[in-house]
């Protein structure tokens, strides 16, 4: 016998899906009109100003309105680079001026010398003469060559807080590392031709123009690069010289010393020059120039209200 065959499948009616049950909780609360409503408190008479049994510890902190104001021990102590480029540039254009000043000096003291050494030609010279004028080159070349290394150091170390003061102004890295503009700066030969790309850097971010365009530079600093360039040129002449036997190579160097300090005060006033501008554009108001305000007088002013009396059950 084979198996049974299977039998009718009945099928019932199809299922409903479950609707979801949300749990729902009535909470009851009184309106607000049924709370009873708050007596407004009655103003306090005056009683005088306050009296401290000790002297209060409480107070402002001890310092001189001033703009801007930095509470020391805050982060408005610290120092920007604006402020520290400020103070430089201050004590920088004393030295240039100062320097200035004594290379003229000592290209006057050369420029003497060298009109001795014509009169020499045909007549005999005073030695008192000739010796306060030996004095007067040495001092003067000595002086010269040793005070030439601080408005150099000041010079340079203007130019790195101006980058980081622009930097700082303009919010943009600046164009250039650190070591290249030393190096820019420092190494023969490629200082004459590098160095006006620096200043002229620095010059196109102190006037916050765009860094997508081409920085280009102004008269003055071309004025600079030419001094600049003729100052080094005549250096090394001047050094090369030196090793030039014979009375006319003497006398031709006296005129080459005289020229190569001429040059150094010419690049030390177009210095101070331009460091005395993009100073000025960095930070255009300087606190040293503002006058200290006072009240001397009020006119037109109403007539300040009279002070109710005091009561007299007051302690003061």
């Amino acid at each position: 016998m084979g198996p049974f065959p299977p039998g009718p499948v009945q099928q019932g009616p199809p299922r409903q899906p479950q609707q979801p049950r949300y749990r729902v909780r009535w909470v009851a609360s009184p309106p607000p009109s049924a709370w009873p409503r708050r007596r407004p408190a009655a103003p306090e008479p005056y009683l005088g100003p306050p009296s401290y049994p000790v002297p209060p510890r409480w107070g402002f902190p001890n310092l001189v309105w001033r703009r801007p104001t930095a509470v020391p021990g805050t982060a408005s102590d610290a120092v920007r680079p604006v402020e520290r480029m400020r103070v430089l540039s201050r004590s920088l254009l004393a030295v240039l001026w100062t320097f200035s000043a004594l290379a003229v000096l000592a290209g006057a003291a050369e420029i003497w010398r060298y009109v001795l050494l014509v009169q020499s030609r045909d007549s005999a010279l005073d030695t008192s003469v000739v010796a306060f004028s030996d004095g007067f080159v040495i001092t003067a070349g000595l002086l010269t060559t040793i005070l030439s290394l601080l408005p150099a150091g000041l010079s340079l170390w203007w130019l790195m807080v101006a980058r980081t003061a622009a930097a700082d102004e303009t919010g943009e890295d600046p164009p250039r590392p650190s070591w290249q503009v030393l190096v820019c700066l420092l190494v023969p030969v490629v200082n004459l031709l590098l160095a006006v790309s620096i200043v002229t850097e620095l010059e196109h971010a102190v006037l916050r123009r765009s860094r997508s365009s081409r920085p280009k530079p102004s008269r003055l600093v071309l004025w600079w690069w030419g001094a600049w360039v003729l100052n080094w040129l005549l250096l090394g002449l001047t050094i090369a010289w030196r090793f030039r036997d014979g009375v006319q190579a003497m006398a031709d160097g006296v005129v080459l010393v005289a020229l190569t300090d001429l040059s150094a005060a010419a690049l030390a006033v177009v210095t101070a020059l331009l460091v005395r501008r993009m100073s000025e554009l960095l930070a255009p108001v300087d606190r040293a120039r503002l006058r200290s305000l006072r009240v001397l007088k009020v006119i037109g002013a109403p007539e300040p209200e009279l002070r109710t009396a005091r009561p007299t059950g007051s302690a003061r």
